[in-house]
């Protein structure tokens, strides 16, 4: 299981735009993080139908979180980016194997019983999940302020107030 660099990408452009309900270029961001603007954009067409931001539009517009950063979890940003998809997909092989082939089930009354490795493989997720669901953004930009030095934070803030005084000008 490997999830895109897009999650990556995501959370750390979402955490910059919680101070002060602050908005923020597609552009600024892209530099910031040294990726191309359109990788960028994609991303945030798929935050945006998940409703986790909002455009501003205009000269002074940018993106702007559209729910607070407690409202705000990792799942919810995973799932924008990567989809519903389940991890594992239960193929149902055990009815592909010697015991089951070519059997006639069309009078069946019940389904065979579950497949014992999709359960644990749903459960694991589920589990993994939740503990994503448990995190936030808050809990993000929190933990961003105890491990790194306040100055990167300090001229990360400076960085994006910039840009945004830059944009306002024009």
């Amino acid at each position: 299981m490997q999830y895109s660099v897009g999650v990556e990408y995501a959370l750390h452009c979402l955490v910059y735009l919680i101070p002060n309900g602050s908005k923020i270029g597609i552009k600024e961001l892209a530099f910031f993080q040294g990726i191309p603007e359109t990788y960028l954009s994609k991303i945030f067409t798929k935050l945006t139908k998940a409703g986790i931001i909002s455009s501003v539009p205009g000269v002074k517009g940018g993106f702007k979180l559209a729910r607070n950063p407690d409202d705000i979890s990792f799942w919810d940003v995973v799932e924008a980016v990567e989809g519903k998809k389940p991890i594992f997909q239960c193929q149902n092989i055990k009815d592909k194997g010697y015991l089951y082939r070519g059997r006639d089930c069309s009078d069946c009354t019940e389904s065979t019983s579950s497949c014992s490795i999709n359960l644990v493989m749903l459960q694991a997720e589920e589990t993994m999940q939740n503990y994503l669901r448990s995190k936030k953004l808050s809990w993000l930009e929190e933990e961003l302020d105890r491990v790194l030095p306040a100055q990167t934070r300090k001229d990360t803030r400076a960085f994006f107030a910039k840009a945004d005084s830059v944009n306002e000008s024009e």
